[in-house]
């Protein structure tokens, strides 16, 4: 019988576990994109999950959306993840870096230039700049020339991230970010081949996609998706088709997984795990939601077939959150107040079940 103890094979990678940490933001790099040693200790602590999947990580310097995120397009920052990467490693982990391009979920005081999207099209919502929330500015729309440039960042990205010691990468292609942009029916009016029917629509995902395995390969590849999501104003028409679609090019590629969230209704995402013949991450809950996903979402989805299930924020006040799921032991509850404050408080201050207490 299948648990989420159950150890996984995924490309050349022995997952002792089924129990992924997701991808979170935490605004704790230093200046330059660099990564720390509070990080190194940080994702170290977690090195118990059978994948961890990093913080976003712009693959270009137009690509970053937050202050104080890191980045994998200089030297300065792959020199900066080693410690990090050698740090899960020696403590028997694994981990992809998530390869994230903000497009118009960014700011000129961020970035130093105007973002950039499939269209001239804001993004709904406040982002976050070096001063404060600020409205999203209208970003300049990518020329068709352009576009294939900034699909080969994830490429390159990919390729500094394995020299830094990542066993992998994960493209963002959820939550209203660049690529998410692109395969949106509001967020992308364009009129050439990246734009109008689904084909068009995916075009941008599928080659940042293709860019990627051909830097690094399918089995150091995967990609996550919010099929319906709304984050940033987002919309998306015919989701089933335009997923469909898009996991069918990705197959073609032979990608090392998919990681889809619950953006949508339970009989698409069935939908979509039947159309995809891969390995199948899947986050149990709609991120940032009221609800933190929980071992009975874990266990209703890998009788569904998913393959491995991911785990957000409970990951932030449990660095052994295997062993309390395990266990049966309490979840710690996160101080939200202290997701993207900076320092170690609420970051390396959180500690392991205490026994016989």
């Amino acid at each position: 019988m299948t648990t989420l103890f159950t150890s996984y094979r995924l490309g050349g990678l022995a997952l002792p576990n089924r129990v992924v940490m997701a991808p979170m933001t935490r605004v704790r790099a230093a200046a330059g994109g660099l990564a720390t040693p509070s990080m190194a200790a940080y994702y170290a602590q977690r090195a118990t999950a059978g994948l961890i999947v990093s913080e976003g990580v712009q693959p270009s310097a137009i690509g970053q959306s937050n202050p104080g995120t890191p980045g994998l397009h200089t030297d300065e920052q792959v020199a900066a993840w080693r410690p990090v990467t050698a740090a899960v490693h020696t403590n028997g982990g694994r981990i992809f870096a998530q390869l994230m391009h903000g497009g118009r979920v960014s700011h000129p005081d961020t970035i130093g230039v105007l973002p950039v999207g499939p269209s001239a099209i804001p993004a709904v919502g406040d982002v976050f700049t070096p001063t404060g929330p600020q409205a999203a500015p209208t970003p300049r729309a990518l020329d068709t020339l352009e576009v294939p440039e900034h699909a080969q960042a994830y490429g390159r990205a990919a390729r500094r991230a394995v020299e830094a010691g990542f066993d992998g990468v994960e493209l963002h292609g959820a939550n209203g970010y660049l690529i998410s942009q692109f395969l949106s029916s509001n967020a992308n009016r364009r009129t050439d081949r990246y734009g109008g029917p689904v084909a068009g629509r995916i075009r941008f995902a599928v080659e940042a996609a293709a860019a990627t395995v051909e830097a690094v390969g399918g089995a150091r590849t995967g990609i996550r998706l919010s099929p319906g999501g709304t984050f940033w104003g987002i919309k998306e028409t015919d989701v089933l088709e335009l997923y469909t679609a898009l996991l069918t090019e990705l197959a073609r590629l032979q990608v090392a997984y998919v990681h889809l969230e619950a953006t949508t209704d339970e009989e698409t995402l069935l939908a979509l795990r039947r159309a995809w013949p891969g390995t199948l991450i899947v986050n149990p809950v709609l991120p940032m939601g009221p609800k933190q996903t929980g071992r009975d979402d874990a266990d209703h989805w890998l009788a569904l077939g998913a393959d491995l299930i991911s785990f957000g924020r409970a990951f932030i006040a449990n660095p052994d959150l295997v062993e309390r799921l395990r266990g049966g032991l309490p979840i710690a509850p996160v101080d939200e107040a202290t997701y993207y404050q900076g320092g170690d408080a609420g970051y390396l201050t959180y500690s392991a079940h205490q026994y016989g207490r």
